[in-house]
C-alpha cells in the first residue's frame, strides 16, 4: 500500500518564486554582459577621435575583439543557464502533480 505525502501548496509557490528570481537574475547577467561589450565596442569606436596614439589601430581591433568575445561568451552563458533552468522546471512540475494527485 503506497501512502503519498500531502502536498504543500507553499511548497509549490515557493519553487515557482525562486525560478522566477533565477530567470530574472539570468537575464539581468546577459544585460550585463551586452553593456560590458558595448562599453569596449565604444571605447573602440572613439579611441582615435580621442586620443593620438601611435599604434591606436591594433589598439581599437583588440578592444572590437573584446567586445565581440565578451557578447559571445554572454550569449553561451546566457543559454546554458535557460537550458539549466528549464530542466530545473520540470521538478516543479513532479511537486505540482503530487499535489493535484491527492
Amino acid at each position: 500500500m503506497e501512502t503519498k505525502k500531502p502536498g504543500n501548496k507553499d511548497l509549490i509557490l515557493r519553487e515557482k518564486l525562486a525560478l522566477q528570481r533565477t530567470i530574472l537574475a539570468n537575464q539581468s547577467t546577459f544585460l550585463s554582459f551586452l553593456r560590458t561589450s558595448m562599453y569596449f565596442l565604444i571605447a573602440g569606436l572613439s579611441l582615435r577621435n580621442l586620443l593620438k596614439v601611435e599604434n591606436s589601430l591594433l589598439i581599437e581591433i583588440a578592444l572590437f575583439v573584446t567586445s565581440f568575445v565578451i557578447f559571445v561568451l554572454g550569449i553561451l552563458n546566457f543559454f546554458k543557464h535557460r537550458k539549466s533552468i528549464a530542466n530545473n522546471k520540470k521538478h516543479i512540475g513532479d511537486y505540482q502533480l503530487e499535489y493535484y494527485e491527492m
